[in-house]
């Protein structure tokens, strides 16, 4: 197996699900944001009667939220059914007296009793976020990946300390979970999109777990690495990588397997509030496998064998200028 190779194939594939990912994250919205991130309210509601969704949207849209979405559960048959998650702007508070009993309902109240007008209804789960929550937890997920970031680079640097160049571990281990990121976040950009799948604070925690596999399975083929590179001194570093990757891709393919296995069994037994989490796991496992093999460590190849400087050297404005 001879994986450094085909590291300009591996390369090119990669350039291009990253930069359709960058060009999809740059199309408006990037991602579509769940109540977490965005703000407002969301009931889950079971009504007696199947109703349009569009009849639901007008009610919402005729008490003042015309933003609202309505999502129906699908029958077998095809056939909308009962069951139906609905998400609102904002809502009003309910205003009490000094003596706890309701002056004014609020917007819950509102909500509740406009769609029970239409069919009986039973309120099976509600969750509500404020607009300043959410964007503390748009900026608490930005710097929890950050610091991921960081403290991942800091720790494989040191990690590698023994090996020549330790630093350039940290930085293909860094290229890699950027590589991971962006493709995994460029997915589903296009899900929201096209199927309006919304991200949540579980999204967050998927992104990180996949981080982290990331760099756990990078890790497990630099430390092969840094043993053969003590093992066969004599070798060259696409010898070494070569022979690293070989010894390292069974328990790789292997891991990942088993664990895409347990992330299935979960989507489909699993409580829908956990869902965004196993795709996000899902997609994570599969690229952060293929980037542990192709990316990071074929990083370490093409540094030292200077073909990073020789690219950049043809490159307008970065290259060398001809001579006057």
């Amino acid at each position: 197996m001879n994986v450094v190779s085909i590291r300009k194939w591996t390369f090119s594939l990669s350039a291009v699900l990253f930069i359709a990912s960058i060009v999809t994250l740059a199309i408006p919205p990037a991602l579509t944001a769940g109540i977490d991130f965005s703000g407002g309210a969301a009931f889950t509601m079971s009504f007696e009667d199947v109703l349009d969704p569009a009849l639901v949207e007008k009610t919402l849209s005729d008490i003042g939220h015309p933003e609202a979405t309505v999502q129906p559960s699908v029958e077998e048959d095809g056939t909308f059914g009962k069951h139906y998650f609905i998400r609102v702007g904002e809502l009003e508070p309910t205003i009490r007296d000094t003596d706890g009993n309701i002056e004014q309902d609020g917007g819950r109240e509102k909500v509740e009793a406009s769609l029970n007008a239409l069919s009986p209804a039973t309120v099976n789960g509600f969750d509500t976020v404020t607009g300043v929550i959410a964007s503390e937890n748009v900026r608490n997920a930005a710097i929890a990946v950050v610091v991921a970031a960081l403290a991942i680079l800091l720790y494989v640097t040191w990690a590698f300390r023994r090996v020549p160049s330790p630093f350039r571990y940290g930085i293909a281990a860094i290229v890699a979970l950027i590589h991971d990121t962006v493709i995994v976040l460029g997915l589903f950009s296009i899900l929201g999109k096209l199927f309006e799948f919304e991200v949540n604070a579980m999204f967050i925690t998927g992104v990180l777990t996949v981080i982290g596999y990331s760099v756990n399975d990078t890790i497990v083929v630099f430390d092969r690495v840094r043993e053969n590179i003590v093992r066969f001194p004599t070798l060259t570093i696409t010898e070494i990588v070569n022979l690293s990757v070989r010894e390292t891709v069974a328990r790789s393919l292997n891991t990942s397997i088993t664990l895409l296995i347990v992330v299935v069994a979960l989507v489909m037994f699993a409580a829908t509030s956990i869902q965004p989490l196993l795709y996000v796991l899902a997609a994570g496992v599969v690229v952060g496998t293929y980037s542990s093999i192709f990316i990071a460590t074929l990083m370490l190849v093409v540094w030292e064998n200077g073909e990073i400087r020789n690219v950049a050297s043809k490159i307008p404005l970065i290259g060398p200028k001809p001579a006057a």
